[in-house]
């Protein structure tokens, strides 16, 4: 063997000593941490889907700690300060990032209602063809799911919103005029649609909204059944109070992150994940769907459904004109409800489409 020969295989196994010692001694990348808003904090049903998401991105190579919070403000921000990599909370908050994926929660932009009567179901597949069309691979899809810095990566249905009133007799749009209504007063769309009906719009948090509605502050608030056990809600409705069988709007979870801290394709994986999880937590809504006692229930007049379906497209359209929610992403929902109920007069028109 030659000097020459001897010398490159002693450097080259010196070389794959020392890669081997290096990928050994290397330290591990640093987990992103996504602070996670669940009234019931570490110990509900959205921190448990952040948990298993976290798992799921394990396996994917991406380390992620988790941190809960039950005051999502207090989350919100810690995120904005840069404490947090990622996000979930309500679209209410998450709207101020990505306003395209916070259309879900625009008044009325999944309600479904068939010849005058209310389609829950419809609602709900409006919602699960949207958050199926965002997890798409497309890449003009994925676009939208970029605003700057921020990026969305998951949505998950929280419930549908369904007016909580006071007192039954306040079962139509002009009973609400002079009546106090819980407004969050982080979406001023809500507190514009409840001065169009002569309402009162009254200020409030995801966190304490339940408070205002249980002490007798307000006559009115919107909240999905979910929320209905762990918030009490049962202490505002009293013996004279119901629930509106009217979807307002559909609550959602959003996950928000900073994708520079992320590797690169994560966000299409995770919008995967919580695409996939859809069916999951409707089993979770059915589920409280039925702690509501029957008696607790209201429903309006077919004409009424009607009408009130209309009134929020005319307001959704006047709160764009606005710039409080997003043409692009009404635009999508338009079309997705033409979709699932094809018959709606809206269908022949080009209301939210230009």
């Amino acid at each position: 063997m030659t000097l020459r020969r001897c010398l490159r295989q002693a450097v080259s196994a010196t070389a794959t000593v020392l890669a081997t010692t290096l990928a050994f001694t290397a330290p591990a990348q640093a987990a992103a941490r996504v602070c996670i808003f669940d009234f019931l904090g570490t110990s509900g049903d959205a921190f448990n889907l952040a948990r298993d998401f976290a798992v799921a991105m394990q396996r994917e190579g991406v380390e992620i700690e988790l941190k809960g919070y039950n005051d999502e403000g207090q989350a919100l921000n810690a995120y904005i300060a840069g404490q947090c990599d990622g996000l979930l909370a309500t679209g209410f908050r998450t709207r101020q990032f990505n306003a395209v994926a916070a259309s879900t929660d625009s008044l009325g932009a999944t309600t479904i209602v068939r010849n005058g009567n209310v389609d829950i179901a419809g609602t709900y597949e409006v919602l699960r063809k949207l958050i199926h069309t965002f997890a798409s691979p497309s890449a003009q899809v994925a676009k939208l799911m970029v605003q700057g810095e921020h990026e969305v990566v998951g949505i998950a249905p929280a419930g549908v919103a369904y007016p909580f009133v006071v007192d039954r007799r306040i079962n139509s749009v002009e009973a609400l005029a002079g009546k106090r209504i819980v407004a969050l007063a982080y979406d001023p769309a809500q507190a514009a649609m409840i001065q169009r009906i002569k309402g009162i719009p009254v200020p409030a948090t995801i966190s304490d909204f339940h408070l205002k509605f249980n002490s007798g502050q307000v006559d009115m608030l919107a909240a999905p059944t979910m929320a209905y056990l762990p918030l009490e809600l049962n202490k505002g409705l009293g013996n004279k109070g119901a629930i509106t069988r009217f979807p307002l709007l559909v609550v959602t979870y959003q996950m928000v992150i900073r994708h520079s801290k992320f590797p690169a394709g994560f966000g299409a994986q995770a919008r995967t994940f919580w695409a996939g999880q859809f069916d999951r937590v409707m089993q979770l809504i059915r589920r409280a769907d039925a702690t509501v006692p029957p008696q607790a229930w209201m429903d309006l007049e077919p004409q009424d459904n009607v009408r009130y379906t209309q009134l929020l497209r005319e307001s959704r359209m006047q709160l764009t004109q606005q710039g409080l929610y997003d043409k692009r992403g009404l635009k999508i929902l338009k079309r997705i409800r033409c979709h699932v109920n094809a018959a709606d007069a809206e269908c022949g028109t080009r209301q939210e489409e230009d």
